[in-house]
């Protein structure tokens, strides 16, 4: 869970970083859409941080090592396109690890199961919204 806590922190901190760096013809647009997805990020990191604590361990919010625990890597992008990519490949990596989690986790914990489906939809949605901004940039 820790892992995943890294995950999202790491996706808020990009997701931040492009909303401010984003610059171009269609920048307004895609910046507000990248706030968008760093609070919706940061929700998710409340939310395990919450389970974490609930399952009587203690969520790891130190900045040393945060980007070694992450799955998905922080990449900055030379440009909105190349930002747009980045996230798209951020979000891909996240539903992998999702998915990876509810496979391990079954029926086991329900609780944590209903709280990662959640999740793991706004994920999905994130990606699709990148696709859909990808296509828009390339007409």
């Amino acid at each position: 869970m820790n892992e995943a806590l890294a995950t999202e922190i790491i996706c808020v901190l990009r997701y931040r970083r492009h909303h401010f760096m984003a610059a171009g013809i269609n920048a307004e647009a895609i910046a507000a859409e990248f706030l968008v997805h760093a609070n919706e990020e940061q929700q998710h990191a409340d939310q395990i941080a919450g389970r974490i604590v609930q399952l009587q361990g203690e969520p790891n919010f130190s900045p040393e090592g945060l980007a070694s625990r992450s799955h998905a890597e922080y990449v900055e992008g030379d440009n909105l396109l190349d930002m747009i990519k980045e996230d798209l490949v951020a979000e891909r990596i996240a539903i992998d690890s999702y998915r990876e989690m509810l496979e391990y986790i079954g029926e086991k914990d329900t609780t944590t199961k209903r709280m990662l489906e959640g999740i793991l939809a706004m994920e999905e949605e994130h990606a699709d919204d990148l696709v859909g901004m990808l296509e828009e940039l390339k007409t």
